[in-house]
């Protein structure tokens, strides 16, 4: 499926989002290492199966996942979605790799008047100088999320 506007149903919208993201970044999937961090029925199994439809090489990290920091460095792709604050850090990331973060958590912070911040699976700052394009956290998946709501909105009224 190259075009989510035409298929004759929904796909999930936040694994959808990760992939348009891609496609709108101008990222060819096709023959590159992707990784997956995060085996849950609701983003991490869908986007590995939307990848690998893509002719991405797929591999899902999980808690049992043997040396997680290899794995995550030989990536051309990154999509955490683990729900765990900056796990992967940024040292772990392949120079020029792609990372999705799907993640959002709170964590203590008493500079900021909520006391807490929000963060995503992957250490931005110290990521953000090894990847080619990374999303934000807040402001990265989450909209794109609702956008994707809309458009199965949207495709469900066409369809009926």
């Amino acid at each position: 499926w190259d075009d989510f506007t035409t298929i004759p149903f929904h796909i999930a919208c936040t694994p959808q989002g990760c992939i348009e993201l891609l496609d709108r970044s101008g990222v060819t999937l096709g023959g590159k290492n992707a990784v997956v961090v995060g085996r849950s029925n609701l983003v991490g199994l869908p986007v590995a199966m939307l990848l690998m439809h893509r002719n991405a090489t797929v591999t899902i990290v999980h808690s049992k996942t043997v040396d997680v920091p290899g794995v995550v460095g030989r990536a051309d792709i990154v999509v955490a979605a683990v729900g765990r604050a900056e796990m992967i850090k940024g040292s772990w990331i392949k120079e020029g790799a792609v990372v999705i973060d799907v993640g959002i958590n709170s964590v203590d912070d008493a500079t900021k008047k909520r006391g807490y911040r929000l963060v995503g699976d992957v250490e931005y700052d110290a990521a953000k100088e090894r990847a080619g394009m990374i999303t934000p956290v807040p402001g990265g998946v989450g909209p794109m999320t609702i956008a994707m709501l809309l458009r199965n909105t949207l495709n469900s009224c066409k369809r009926s």
